[in-house]
């Protein structure tokens, strides 16, 4: 097997590598400084604004997005490696190359579902950087692990329909800028087949009936870089037919195809912060003393070094194998290694940050690193886009099929 990465993929890494080193790093300090100073904590920092100009004149917009017409041309294999790096700074490099979630998946979803009308009003603005948007499909009272059970209705309604519901860790939707809302729920739900019940629809954020009621903390913090994690109620809104996307019917199909390639991405970002976290336990180590010798003399300190780096090395293999598989044989074919990479990379990555929190001692838990809030970060994955438990138990299903 050839593990050398193409032409392509080392010119974009080496660009991408450069800027992060220029121009994200410096601007995480600044940004949080920035943010201090808004009327509004959802508000964007003017350096966000600054990096994305700045990433778009080097061409390093829109990395995420395989088709041609619209995106970089990137397979699965030439992102990984930089989504990656993007990993390191989560809360900055994303958007500032226009690669941040949910906006990704949406795009994506857009690009492959939407129609022309609804491609030139959402996606186009999308894809420039000028709005933001939101996947809602989440909610409060049905356990959303299993899609089928979501309550939201969409009722049609001559040449509407009217959509109603509550859902809840809508990721960005506290941002000014975000602008729509895709939104996924039961056009039959009465209907035999129960993967055929859902659709989704296109909700504008200002259509009477919205209302973003609150953020959502993880862990105790509201994600500001990422917009928030709201809870949206949908009250009676109404909106054109022709804000349906795809058919009806068609929404558990359409979160499946969006879920696939959403996976892996947050997957090659958590392998960035392990090695963001790797670095900070280095640097840690060789700069801190402790009962007469430098913490990188510590036994315990050398073992956590080493089997983090053993372990990061074993992930990134395993989401390269997946994201090579994904590109020859399709998500469909790639399935039961996209399920592996889900459960294994967030559990592992969060014991590597835990790790890097201990070393760091009170540091760690504290504002004055990165390590606390990637935690909750990596650790609030192991939940998003289906938890671990929903994917063990349909890869062991794969397996045990076999011997039944």
């Amino acid at each position: 097997m050839d593990f050398a990465f193409d032409a392509r993929t080392e010119e974009l890494r080496a660009r991408l590598l450069a800027f992060m080193d220029e121009y994200v790093y410096p601007a995480e300090p600044v940004a949080e400084e920035q943010r201090a100073a808004l009327a509004s904590p959802w508000d964007t920092p003017a350096v966000v604004g600054e990096l994305k100009a700045e990433a778009r004149r080097q061409g390093l917009w829109n990395l995420f997005l395989p088709d041609t017409e619209y995106g970089a041309g990137l397979t699965n294999l030439q992102y990984a490696p930089l989504a990656e790096i993007t990993g390191r700074s989560p809360q900055l490099a994303p958007t500032a190359t226009n690669c941040a979630a949910p906006d990704t998946g949406n795009m994506e979803v857009l690009a492959q579902f939407a129609d022309d009308r609804q491609k030139k009003q959402w996606l186009e603005p999308l894809l420039a950087g000028e709005i933001r948007s939101a996947f809602a499909m989440t909610e409060p009272d049905v356990a959303s692990s299993d899609a089928t059970n979501i309550t939201t209705h969409i009722e049609r309604d001559g040449d509407e329909y009217v959509v109603t519901g509550r859902k809840w860790y809508i990721s960005g939707a506290m941002n000014p800028d975000c602008k729509i809302f895709i939104v996924m729920g039961k056009t039959d739900p009465d209907g035999a087949d129960i993967r055929r019940q859902q659709s989704m629809v296109l909700v504008p954020r200002d259509t009477p009936g919205v209302t973003v009621r609150r953020a959502m903390q993880v862990f105790g913090y509201e994600d500001h870089s990422h917009g928030g994690h709201a809870e949206v109620v949908f009250d009676h809104a109404r909106v054109p037919v022709t804000n349906l996307i795809g058919e009806e019917g068609g929404g558990f199909a359409i979160a499946q195809a969006r879920l696939g390639p959403g996976r892996i991405h947050h997957c090659m970002r958590l392998i960035g912060m392990a090695e963001r976290a790797i670095e900070l336990m280095c640097r840690r180590a060789v700069s801190r003393t402790a009962f007469g010798k430098a913490l990188a003399q510590q036994g315990v300190v050398q073992n956590w070094i080493a089997d983090a780096r053993v372990t990061v090395e074993q992930l990134r293999l395993l989401v390269l194998k997946t994201a090579w598989l994904m590109d020859t044989v399709g998500n469909k074919g790639a399935h039961t290694e996209i399920q592996a990479i889900k459960i294994a990379t967030p559990r592992a990555v969060v014991g590597i940050l835990d790790r890097a929190i201990q070393l760091h001692g009170a540091g760690g838990v504290s504002q004055d690193f990165p390590l606390a809030e990637l935690y909750a970060s990596a650790r609030t994955l192991m939940l998003a886009d289906g938890p671990d438990e929903v994917h063990q138990r349909s890869l062991a299903r794969r397996e045990l099929k076999k011997y039944l």
